[in-house]
């Protein structure tokens, strides 16, 4: 985790992202392809490709957590820094991504 007094990037279990998503608290956007996202993703995920990355576009959360997600994490990872790179002040990141989403049980759509 990379931190420092203005930016943080926050790892955030499966079991807390589910948590935000069903208390209506979070937005979840996936950085994998559109294929990847086709194929499967979290239920509720909005599809946003790292490959088209871009800070300014990202969908509004308004007062909501956005968490970015992949499928292990390290594509989600590096959007989190673009994020705090654009003057964001904090980024979650689901840990582990959607391979630890289905591990801890959740669910995923196609």
């Amino acid at each position: 985790m990379n931190s420092n007094s203005r930016q943080s990037l926050v790892d955030v279990d499966a079991s807390t992202v589910q948590k935000w998503l069903d208390d209506d608290q979070a937005i979840l956007v996936d950085v994998r392809e559109p294929d990847e996202f086709q194929d499967e993703h979290i239920p509720g995920a909005v599809p946003f490709p790292l490959s088209r990355f871009d800070a300014s576009a990202l969908p509004s959360a308004g007062d909501k957590k956005t968490v970015l997600a992949c499928f292990i994490g390290g594509r989600s990872e590096r959007a989190a820094e673009l994020l705090l790179a654009a003057g964001h002040r904090q980024a979650f990141h689901l840990d582990g991504g959607l391979f630890a989403w289905k591990e801890a049980g959740y669910t995923t759509t196609s």
